[in-house]
């Protein structure tokens, strides 16, 4: 899964302790770009993805991922790396076509389900991302990178806030001492001090 595959934010007033966190999960193969994390102001529409230069898209491997995919029809992983180029150059609907076709293929894989949903979201559908990320939580209900990036969704594309805390809740019981649940407390302790209604706890105070 690709680092890119996170929900980056800053939510203003709301999350100011928040600073740039990486939510995705990394692929199984461990060729996933390493990239420095990102801020974005939060909005109801979904932000560019990761706010910082898109990778160019190169056409000569994108052909040539292509051409194998196409001589391939049960080939995944050509499908995924498809999918991730294009994620990395921010072209978000032809990265949902290549992710959509590797799950067809393989639907229990829960990283590739994720990259779907934040593609999902960054192409302003945050009810699909919701569903996509649901998906992966059936697949693998400790999933905590799909748990913090469904927190996101549901704090900046659906202004649920409570649900937001409830996932975010769930990473810190999970995994509190990961990236993800260090975020995730960040997360609560920011949307408490702000709405202390909408987060009972942040889990590890």
């Amino acid at each position: 899964m690709r680092p890119e595959s996170i929900v980056f934010a800053i939510a203003g007033t709301l999350f100011g302790l928040i600073v740039g966190w990486i939510l995705g999960s990394q692929q199984a193969t461990g060729a996933a770009r390493a990239t420095a994390p990102v801020t974005q102001q939060a909005s109801a529409a979904p932000p560019s993805g990761g706010g910082s230069q898109p990778a160019p898209l190169d056409q000569n491997r994108v052909q040539a991922l292509r051409t194998t995919a196409e001589q391939n029809p049960q080939d995944i992983a050509t499908r995924v790396q498809l999918g991730n180029v294009y994620f990395d150059a921010e072209q978000y609907k032809d990265a949902i076509t290549w992710y959509e076709d590797a799950l067809k293929l393989k639907p229990s894989d829960a990283d590739v389900s994720t990259d779907l949903g934040v593609a999902y979201y960054y192409v302003n559908q945050p009810d699909r991302a919701l569903k996509q990320f649901e998906h992966s939580l059936s697949v693998d209900p400790k999933h905590t990178k799909t748990l913090l990036n469904m927190g996101i969704v549901k704090a900046f594309g659906k202004q649920d806030l409570a649900g937001a805390a409830a996932a975010w809740q769930q990473v810190v019981s999970l995994a509190p001492a990961s990236p993800e649940g260090q975020a995730a407390k960040k997360a609560l302790e920011g949307l408490q001090n702000a709405h202390p209604n909408a987060a009972p706890g942040t889990g590890g105070r």
